[in-house]
């Protein structure tokens, strides 16, 4: 059976023993068991041992299978999840600052300083200008994020490495924007970038697949619906929030991976014409909206995906007071804990702030985080070794 790293006997412990001939061999482990054990530790621990030997390294460094369990048994961990900011504006360096949602979830008051983590990425060719585009996307452990409307960057930071996308050839247009999600499509085992270009009067959908050199446009997205950024992916399938101009209804547009089609779904009020805004994201592994039909904010998920008779309202959550000018607005509802607390982002005068929400008491705790700007873009990230390089 292979051994990792098997090492002789030193001489300062053979010297006492006696005779070095007759010290007893170091305890070996074998390969499985070395692997199974290294894949329960975090990343910061994983990329300091990488230096133990050759062996640790080729499997922490360069073993995408060893990645991916990792990842996986990460994600079920509820203590290895992050809530991540990150800048709004672009420069030459990504910066990500991260707080372990544990803490954020804790009974007590929240003061806190985040962990900051910046890395350069690959420098683009001289005459490309950085003009930021829409949210920062994140999959295993990666981030997807626009520089300007033909280029974007992978970056995974718990690793440093980062990779620039190869452009997107688009017409010439004013006010022209690209919105960028990351997948990973199981059937091809790779990860795709879906990128989602518009202005007045004109939209297109372009998906990328890791490792090839070009843009693919999406032929059959219903040209009388006006999407809205950002894509949510679930169960293989990115979804836009539509506004469908003929029927005038509030819709979801679905592209799915496999199938390479698109269908619509109603949403849970697709009826009421004149409720306000609606939000798409994921909760535990559902398509999410959050609405406002009403004094409170809705959040209804779809339990079964595509079955649009099996959105269920999961909770409500009140109005936050102490904000005069939007009454405490949410705007982007985040994480909901492994005890129903709610983590929501929400607008204040002039920048965002986050909550938690407790429904068992009907209680808001603000959290006060140090030395963050009031326009940073929240994320729930898991670490992972997982190269956008590949």
């Amino acid at each position: 059976m292979t051994n990792y790293c098997a090492s002789s006997s030193s001489s300062s412990s053979s010297s006492t023993h006696g005779n070095p001939l007759h010290a007893p061999p170091l305890p070996t482990l074998p390969f499985d068991l070395v692997a199974e054990i290294l894949c329960l530790l975090p990343v910061k621990h994983l990329i300091k041992l990488r230096r133990v030997c050759k062996s640790w390294n080729s499997l922490i460094s360069h073993d995408s299978k060893f990645a991916k369990k990792h990842f996986r048994l990460s994600t079920s961990n509820h203590d290895r999840h992050h809530l991540t900011l990150t800048p709004t504006r672009i420069s030459h360096e990504f910066v990500l600052s991260d707080l372990p949602l544990s803490t954020i979830f804790s009974r007590e008051e929240f003061v806190s300083t985040p962990r900051v983590t910046p890395i350069r990425y690959p420098p683009f060719p001289n005459n490309i200008g950085y003009n930021y585009c829409g949210r920062p996307s994140t999959c295993h452990g990666i981030f997807c994020f626009g520089i300007n409307e033909s280029f974007a960057v992978l970056c995974n930071p718990s690793i440093g490495k980062s990779k620039i996308l190869p452009p997107l050839e688009l017409e010439t247009r004013t006010n022209l924007k690209t919105f960028y999600t990351l997948v990973y499509d199981r059937f091809t085992d790779n990860h795709k970038i879906i990128a989602l270009s518009k202005c007045p009067g004109y939209q297109e959908v372009n998906v990328h697949t890791l490792g090839t050199y070009n843009w693919k446009r999406i032929q059959n997205i219903p040209s009388q619906c006006i999407l809205f950024e950002p894509g949510i992916f679930v169960c293989d399938t990115v979804n836009w929030l539509a506004y469908d101009t003929c029927s005038y209804l509030w819709l979801i547009v679905s592209f799915h991976l496999e199938k390479d089609s698109c269908r619509t779904l109603l949403q849970p009020l697709h009826d009421n014409l004149f409720s306000p805004k609606r939000v798409l994201g994921e909760l535990r592994g559902c398509l999410s909206i959050l609405s406002h039909p009403s004094k409170f904010y809705d959040v209804w998920i779809m339990k079964e995906y595509g079955n649009e008779q099996s959105w269920n309202k999961l909770l409500s959550v009140p109005k936050m007071g102490g904000y005069p000018c939007f009454r405490g607005a949410y705007t982007k509802i985040l994480y909901i804990s492994e005890d129903d607390q709610v983590l929501l982002q929400f607008m204040k005068i002039r920048e965002y702030g986050l909550v938690v929400y407790d429904p068992r008491n009907y209680t808001f705790k603000t959290l006060e985080i140090q030395n963050i700007s009031g326009w940073m873009e929240p994320n729930i990230y898991v670490e992972s070794l997982i190269s956008p390089l590949s």
